[in-house]
């Protein structure tokens, strides 16, 4: 694949170098633009036709929400290709005029997000996997180190390895079920693997390429007009929301004591509810004044006014339609508390940084996605608690969990309770996971339990034998 792919690549330079030698730039002289011949924009044209056509043709036999999903990444890979022709265009902007560049962008890739929400569908891993793979289109925000995205080729990996993890749900679910699904995503994979990193590693290995004499991108003045009443301040130049880089910022400005510090009170036997915010009647979602089933115009601009590419978002702490706990993009909070909930809930934990949340009461499936720094506390699940995606996180369990996964994650702490011990801990992709398990004795230490993070595998009577590399930590 990634052979075909540089053979597309190279093709569009010859295209490029046929018409100049003719000297035919028909298209060019037509809009006095010759940004369209330019080999760049000719291979993603090739690489839309390839793999996206392919994921498109696959989502045609499936129908209904898996088209309707294919159908927005159609869109937003079309809409990237105007991004690139239009780099070429325009000076380096500021963030603020980056946030206003990528808008296009940002509103498709919301619309996708958008799909995820509400009661989970059956195709609801082909739903989260196309939309979680549309970050990966964000390389083209990348303008150096100090912004705090990976590179591009980087970013496009990680991204991919974020989507992968419910790509692989629809392999095995499918893979005696519907050739047609697995057809979609093993397309899906290859759009992005080989497929858009070989395209960034070919023509954008360390980012965009913009014009130095090219007009400059301003953000548009019409927007900042007076906030309604009660609603939030416009947010600050959107440096801070699109890269990650209000983290020195928050560590300045905060007590450096870490989330160890809050298990510790957690653990000590005060009560745990002191000084929490509780959820009250008029913020959950169907009682909400300001929230209908269609998002409102203030919390549209405040979703696109930073790229939703890199999953930053506002706010959110509600229940929605009774079904689901969204606690979403909550920073430096410590004093998040569920009190109110049911074994027919879920709780979805996305994008919060340096922040607790304690659950109390017995639910369905807790989900912590793409959040650093969190630390959760919760009593009974009778699903299952997934961690994806996290960085640093801490969990503790205070009943019972029978199933724990943890998927793409580099520093997790879980505590288990007794109740907890006959829990089945699942690890993908992860390291430095560490589970606390109590001691004999009631105010005994806790035991510390590194789990494997590599692996021997070794060739014997006609099959592999894997056996974990010994680890000494103790218990």
């Amino acid at each position: 694949m990634e052979e075909k792919l540089i053979q597309r690549l190279e093709s569009a330079v010859t295209r490029l170098e046929a018409l100049s030698m003719s000297g035919g730039s028909a298209a060019a002289a037509a809009s006095g633009d010759d940004a369209p011949l330019d080999p760049s924009v000719l291979a993603f044209e090739d690489l839309i036709g390839q793999y996206v056509g392919r994921v498109s043709a696959a989502a045609e036999k499936i129908g209904g929400q898996v088209l309707d999903i294919t159908k927005i990444v159609a869109e937003a890979f079309a809409a990237q290709k105007d991004l690139i022709i239009k780099v070429k265009q325009h000076k380096k902007p500021d963030n603020a005029g980056l946030a206003e560049f990528l808008k296009p962008l940002n509103e498709v890739i919301t619309k996708a997000n958008k799909l995820t929400e509400g009661r989970r569908s059956d195709f609801f891993n082909h739903l989260k996997s196309a939309a979680d793979s549309l970050s990966a289109l964000a390389w083209i925000a990348y303008t150096g180190k100090e912004c705090g995205m990976s590179m591009p080729i980087a970013h496009v990996e990680e991204s991919w390895q974020m989507a992968e993890f419910y790509n692989n749900k629809i392999l095995v679910e499918y893979k005696t079920k519907d050739p047609n699904h697995v057809e979609w995503a093993k397309a899906m994979k290859e759009l992005y693997m080989p497929g858009l990193r070989e395209y960034v590693k070919s023509f954008y290995p360390l980012g965009p390429v913009w014009s130095p004499t090219g007009t400059a991108v301003t953000a548009a003045p019409s927007k900042p007009k007076a906030p309604a009443p009660g609603a939030p301040a416009p947010p600050p130049p959107p440096s801070a929301s699109l890269f990650s880089s209000e983290t020195s910022k928050a560590s300045s400005s905060r007590p450096k004591e870490g989330m160890a510090a809050v298990f510790q009170e957690i653990n000590s036997g005060k009560p745990v509810t002191t000084g929490l915010r509780k959820v009250t009647d008029d913020m959950k979602t169907k009682n909400r004044a300001d929230r209908t089933g269609v998002v409102g115009t203030q919390e549209k601009e405040s979703r696109t006014s930073a790229p939703a590419v890199s999953k930053v978002g506002p706010p959110k702490f509600e229940l929605q339609m009774g079904r689901k706990w969204a606690v979403e993009n909550q920073i430096g909070k410590k004093d998040l508390v569920i009190s109110e909930c049911d074994p027919k809930q879920s709780v979805y934990i996305f994008g919060c940084k340096d922040s607790v949340l304690q659950i109390q009461g017995k639910v369905n499936n807790i989900t912590i996605d793409k959040c650093t720094k969190m630390g959760v506390v919760f009593q009974d699940v009778v699903a299952a608690f997934e961690i994806v995606n996290c960085n640093r996180v801490e969990v503790q369990c205070q009943g019972s969990a029978p199933t724990v996964s943890i998927d793409n994650t580099a520093g997790c702490q879980f505590y288990l309770s007794k109740d907890a011990l006959s829990a089945s801990i699942t690890t993908a992709k992860s390291s430095e996971v560490n589970i606390m398990v109590p001691g004999a004795e009631p105010d005994g230490d806790w035991g510390e339990h590194a789990l494997p993070e590599q692996f021997i595998h070794v060739y014997k009577d006609g099959r592999f034998e894997t056996t974990p590399v010994s680890h000494s930590a103790g218990g």
